[in-house]
């Protein structure tokens, strides 16, 4: 937990920066925080390579895994479809193409934004990074309540790549290849999905 709070706080300090000192903002719009993932995941990959038990260890994994990404799709979808309900004001397939970002905000946003306005757009900007920020912030609270999956599922298309260190670290390194597998596939069918929502009338 002290460890999702430590990114989140870095992630309010670089809010604060942005808004207030205009030549942190643009210093940050480079390529600094592409170069930081790539770090992220340059560790990662190391973890994972000096473990040769790794790779044994996922074969050894349960088969039922390759269906994770298909459940969290189906479960993102039914939490879009509740939220249709309770929201009278946007249509079910407004929020169905929001959910169907998984947590890929910057590609989700553009395809919504083209289809269905900047307004919608915007929304699923903040939808899909407001789960990355809670997958990242409540990782070992999930492990705990409902296991060592839960922050995969949690994480949708960001568990390849974003969210992989934080699910490393409270899941398990063993996992590692679990989440990679579960990211590119929900990652895959994020484009799909969204305009597929979106161009439904």
């Amino acid at each position: 937990m002290k460890g999702s709070l430590i990114i989140i706080g870095f992630f309010l300090i670089g809010t604060v920066f942005g808004k207030f000192m205009p030549e942190a903002a643009e210093f940050a719009s480079g390529n600094v925080s592409f170069y930081a993932l790539c770090a992220l995941m340059f560790s990662v990959g190391i973890s994972i390579g000096n473990d040769p038990q790794t790779l044994i260890k996922f074969r050894s994994l349960n088969p039922r895994l390759a269906f994770l990404p298909l459940m969290t799709i189906l479960g993102t979808l039914a939490g879009g479809l509740v939220a249709s309900l309770l929201l009278s004001h946007r249509s079910l397939t407004d929020c169905l193409a929001i959910s169907s970002g998984f947590g890929y905000y910057s590609l989700s946003s553009i395809f919504i934004t083209e289809y269905r306005g900047a307004e919608l757009g915007t929304i699923a900007l903040l939808s899909n990074i407001i789960r990355e920020l809670l997958t990242l912030l409540c990782a070992p609270l999930l492990v705990r309540w409902f296991g060592n999956l839960a922050p995969i599922s949690a994480g949708g298309a960001t568990t390849m790549d974003t969210t992989l260190p934080i699910i490393v670290r409270t899941s398990g390194q063993e996992f590692a290849i679990v989440s990679i597998f579960h990211g590119f596939i929900v990652d895959f069918s994020v484009p799909f999905l969204v305009t597929l929502f979106c161009s439904l009338s």
